[in-house]
């Protein structure tokens, strides 16, 4: 019995357009696409959607090789389930990211709790140990958190680039269109998909802004440094095409030109401005940490750096927020010199 991911026009309202289903008979793995419905009526991001059908989908491989079915019942569940499945993908060869393994165990468990509330498999139940705890600095929401039945998984390290690497890859691109997109990235920190979205009339050029809609839709309004506002004008005045589609960023060549900008052709771009400069680390979220990087270092403070970026939680923001030795070093004597007072002298 084989599994796959379907995609299908979303005539209903709620229900999921990305389904899991046998492959012979096409028959729905129903307690798995309940869960993707009730994603689907929150109004999940399609992507979101996808990355969990996919997880699922590998759970549910998992569960068929064991159990020969695709069907579970709440009698087949034991508070060892999820920690079998830990162990299975251990032992894949090669083995998964240690983030990856726990995004799955995750979702399953939340599908499983979504279909059997009474399931010994829960968090409920003690299978993981969860309790909740504070935000740093006390900023941002409660969070639950799991410190049982999670693989270990290194500390995410993106290293931000160079001021050589950049003007190197910069100095490489030939179009309006092309530095404008590199430009919102470097000067804004927008990521890939948000300046794909980007429509003629989300920019506010007179009041040196730019709406931007975030993950989850989320709207929020950027100031615009004056290079990026150049780069844009010069773009819009001299290269974007007319009559096109609303979007801002659009195919300037070929029978696509004037409609909008598709992620592999952003793809496509930075590929080949990769293999003509030979920075090799050039992709859009490493100019976006490179933003991030460049913030911190001019004194941005993280509750602004949060806003500017289009986080939803502080913990997100400080996976961008890494300060050398040397650095902390500047910022202490800095601090001495301005902040603390001299000592009184003591006489012997």
């Amino acid at each position: 019995m084989k599994f796959c991911v379907t995609y299908q026009h979303a005539s209903n309202t709620a229900e999921s357009p990305v389904r899991i289903v046998e492959q012979a008979t096409k028959r729905e793995v129903r307690w798995i696409n309940r869960y993707l419905d009730l994603q689907y009526v929150r109004r999940l991001a399609g992507k979101t959607l996808r990355t969990y059908a996919h997880h699922l989908l590998h759970f549910v491989r998992w569960w068929e090789s064991v159990h020969h079915t695709g069907d579970v019942a709440e009698g087949d569940l034991a508070e060892s389930t999820l920690l079998d499945y830990v162990r299975f993908q251990s032992s894949q060869q090669p083995r998964p990211s240690g983030s990856t393994i726990n995004d799955r165990v995750a979702i399953a468990d939340r599908a499983l709790r979504n279909e059997f509330p009474d399931a010994p498999c829960q968090i409920a139940r003690g299978f993981h140990h969860a309790f909740l705890s504070r935000k740093p600095m006390g900023l941002g929401r409660p969070r639950l958190a799991m410190s049982r039945l999670r693989v270990k998984a290194p500390k995410r390290n993106v290293v931000p680039l160079s001021v050589d690497e950049v003007a190197r890859f910069w100095s490489s691109f030939r179009t309006a269109r092309d530095l404008a997109i590199v430009g919102l990235m470097l000067l804004q920190g927008l990521r890939s998909a948000e300046v794909l979205a980007l429509n003629e009339d989300d920019l506010l050029l007179s009041e040196a802004q730019i709406r931007v809609r975030g993950k989850g839709s989320k709207l929020r309004f950027l100031p615009l440094a004056p290079e990026t506002i150049q780069l844009l004008d010069h773009y819009r005045r001299l290269e974007r095409p007319n009559p096109c589609t609303s979007a801002l960023f659009v195919s300037l060549k070929g029978r696509a030109r004037g409609a909008r900008m598709s992620p592999a052709g952003l793809r496509s771009l930075f590929r080949y401005h990769r293999q003509t400069t030979g920075v090799t680390l050039a992709n859009p979220h490493r100019f976006r940490h490179t933003f991030a990087s460049d913030m911190v270092r001019a004194g941005v403070s993280l509750p602004a750096l949060m806003q500017l970026m289009g986080h939803a939680d502080i913990q997100t923001t400080l996976l961008y927020v890494q300060v050398t030795p040397q650095e902390v070093y500047l910022q202490y004597a800095r601090a001495v010199a301005q902040h603390i007072r001299p000592l009184p002298v003591i006489s012997l």
